[in-house]
């Protein structure tokens, strides 16, 4: 099912399931006005095609010991292939880190770390971001209320 374009049904299902991956089929299939089955093969396309990367849970930070959300902009000495696999593969191995970006304009990766306080921020900072080889640059923003947060994409935006 190579370019494989979802319809109207596809669509509302996408657009459920991002609010509750939890809901039953049964519930679901109700909603989008289909059987239990058909519902069900369609869900399993839909994962198959690629559009539903994962199921989560997500947690509230604040009640897991994680209040403090920071964001950091880090600039590298030199911008090269291997520099920059090598800062990413490390990113990738720190569990403080939820997001890393590589971007474009004045830094080169934008990451989000969660940490209980500053103190351990501070310790994230001197153990692991200090520590690695061709980091030029780093500047910390610290989170102070969050204003917006969701995890459900918009899918007005997707071929029809």
């Amino acid at each position: 099912m190579a370019n494989y374009i979802p319809d109207a049904t596809d669509r509302k299902i996408l657009d459920i399931l991002q609010g509750n991956a939890t809901i039953p089929n049964i519930e679901l299939a109700d909603k989008v006005c289909l059987s239990p089955s058909p519902c069900s093969r369609r869900v399993k396309n839909l994962r198959d095609e690629g559009f539903i990367r994962q199921a989560v849970t997500l947690l509230e930070p604040s009640k897991v010991g994680l209040p403090v959300s920071v964001f950091i902009q880090v600039t590298l000495n030199h911008q090269v292939k291997s520099e920059l696999e090598t800062f990413e593969n490390t990113v990738n191995e720190w569990q403080e880190v939820m997001e890393c970006y590589l971007m474009t304009g004045d830094f080169d990766y934008l990451i989000r770390v969660v940490v209980p306080d500053l103190q351990t921020y501070q310790r994230f900072l001197d153990d692991k971001l200090t520590q690695m080889p061709g980091i030029d640059h780093i500047k910390s923003s610290f989170s102070i209320k969050q204003v917006r947060y969701k995890t459900e994409l918009p899918l007005e935006f997707m071929p029809r």
